[in-house]
């Protein structure tokens, strides 16, 4: 193995049983067996019949946990389902241990083609966001509108704020930071993350503060935390330096769903500056900008990112129907 590598991961069969995952009122988690990868989805039952599908990719470090209150404010309006995407929530590593921006959007797509459920509703947030930008540029069959919240769309001038994230990708950096912090308690952990994270951490609730905390006491128990983590902060940046037709910003330009973009002023993670940028490369594109979030604006103001959305889903019924 030479000093770049990271060290292998037991396979799944072995891999120790971690506590439950939490499950909201209302959700239900099932595991779905796909070629090279097992994924977890969330879902919520649809309140009516014929409600059309939508699909939920979270960030890095994230799961299908990030979505659960939008999915909740858009019962009646959508059929729900969020993927935890291999390595992060409840999914396993991938068998062949790929974590690229291309292997997620690969699972995504196994996933819809698999389940007959596209088009759907595609919705991303961060490395999720990347990832649905490349789903609804090579296969434009599988999206209807496409909603991103602070999509990690690459960068020339990235913020200060971002940099020790990206360092995290770097050969020996994870496991030398997982050393250094050791002595941390998932509390700590939390509330250093929440604040890179949330425009205001103070308004987070004591009961989501702890679910949170839960979820990564029981994440950090999985042997292969740190290896997903790791590989997926470096495929996102192995993406930032592709070029050509597979360079993020032109699959954008290829898009012709419907997109919906979120952005918040007081993201430490993706620049505020970015938002007209990505207004001008998505080709039918609506952008709400939120002067008061952060990074995850679905879980700091989702009754603003349901109301938007809503109004994205009117506009396009309106253009289907009056075409």
């Amino acid at each position: 193995m030479s000093s770049t590598e990271l060290p292998s991961v037991p396979p799944t069969s072995v891999l120790p049983k971690a506590t439950a995952v939490r499950v909201a009122e209302g959700e239900r988690l099932r595991s779905v067996g796909l070629p090279g990868v097992t994924l977890t989805v969330r879902s919520r039952p649809p309140a009516r019949e014929g409600l059309p599908p939508a699909l939920y990719v979270h960030g890095l470090g994230g799961s299908s946990q990030n979505w659960s209150a939008l999915m909740a404010l858009l019962d009646g309006v959508v059929a729900s389902e969020a993927l935890d995407l291999p390595g992060f929530g409840d999914s396993p590593p991938p068998d062949d241990g790929d974590y690229s921006v291309t292997a997620h959007a690969r699972a995504v797509i196994r996933y819809l083609d698999s389940t007959g459920r596209g088009p759907v509703h595609l919705f991303g947030n961060s490395l999720g966001g990347a990832v649905s930008t490349r789903v609804a540029a090579v296969r434009p069959d599988l999206v209807r509108t496409l909603t991103l919240v602070s999509p990690a769309l690459p960068e020339l001038r990235v913020q200060r704020t971002a940099v020790p994230t990206g360092l995290v990708g770097l050969p020996g950096v994870a496991a030398l930071f997982s050393r250094f912090t050791r002595e941390w308690t998932a509390e700590q952990r939390v509330r250093g993350v929440m604040a890179l994270c949330y425009g205001d951490p103070g308004q987070v609730s004591p009961e989501a503060f702890r679910h949170a905390v839960e979820e990564l006491e029981r994440r950090l128990q999985l042997p292969y935390f740190w290896d997903a983590l790791t590989r997926s902060t470096r495929g996102l940046l192995s993406a930032y330096t592709l070029g050509g037709q597979h360079g993020l910003w032109r699959q954008a330009e290829r898009v012709l769903a419907p997109t919906l973009l979120v952005y918040g002023a007081r993201d430490q993670l993706v620049g505020f500056r970015m938002a007209q940028r990505s207004a001008r490369a998505f080709r039918d594109s609506r952008l709400l900008t939120l002067p008061d979030a952060g990074h995850v604006a679905m879980m700091e103001y989702p009754e603003t990112v349901a109301l938007a959305f809503r109004e994205l889903l009117g506009e396009t019924t309106t253009e289907t129907s009056g075409g």
